[in-house]
């Protein structure tokens, strides 16, 4: 486990600006007490973890170590980072703009499609094209997440099988057998 180099600093922090902006850094400084970091095990899954969890995980040899924390998502070969679903919690909690999906597109988000104006129920004001979103149901549980298709502007205008989000993972991941990619 290994601290990430500043390349991959910002390329992580750019992708969870795309979701969160600037509460980034109340992610990572939760209180006073708990602070997290980000880290990278096994030269391409980053986890995040907190500091009492790091400084217990370096008694462990590199090889042994599995997995330690969040997995957040994973770097590409180029060098480009890939959130994955296990982020859905955290992403939730600091979203800036969210989506809400009717309970009959709940099941189509979740085998992998995108949002459609017909199965959208409400949307967060001022949310600009291609910004990143948080999937929710009508009962606010968060299904996934997403790049916004439209702006919440041009939603309105747009006919009922326009997309509107465009998926990038769900919850129903775990069901599909996609583990391997996420640990």
């Amino acid at each position: 486990m290994r601290p990430l180099t500043e390349e991959e600093t910002k390329s992580l922090f750019l992708k969870l600006s795309e979701y969160i902006g600037k509460n980034i850094e109340k992610m990572i400084s939760q209180d006073d007490d708990n602070r997290y970091c980000f880290r990278l095990l096994k030269n391409d899954r980053c986890y995040y973890i907190s500091e009492p969890l790091m400084k217990a995980a370096t008694s462990i040899n590199r090889d042994d170590l599995l997995q330690a924390g969040v997995c957040i998502g994973k770097f590409s070969k180029s060098g480009k980072f890939r959130l994955h679903v296990t982020a859905l919690e955290y992403l939730s909690q600091y979203a800036k703009h969210k989506v809400w999906v009717k309970p009959s597109a709940e099941m189509s988000f979740l085998y992998g499609n995108h949002v459609t104006k017909q199965g959208l129920a409400r949307m967060t004001e001022n949310t600009p094209q291609y910004a990143g979103v948080v999937v929710y149901s009508m009962s606010d549980i968060p299904l996934g997440f997403g790049v916004a298709a439209q702006s919440t502007d041009h939603c309105q205008q747009l006919d009922p099988i326009g997309n509107v989000v465009l998926h990038q993972a769900d919850i129903g991941e775990y069901l599909r057998g996609l583990e391997e990619d996420m640990f």
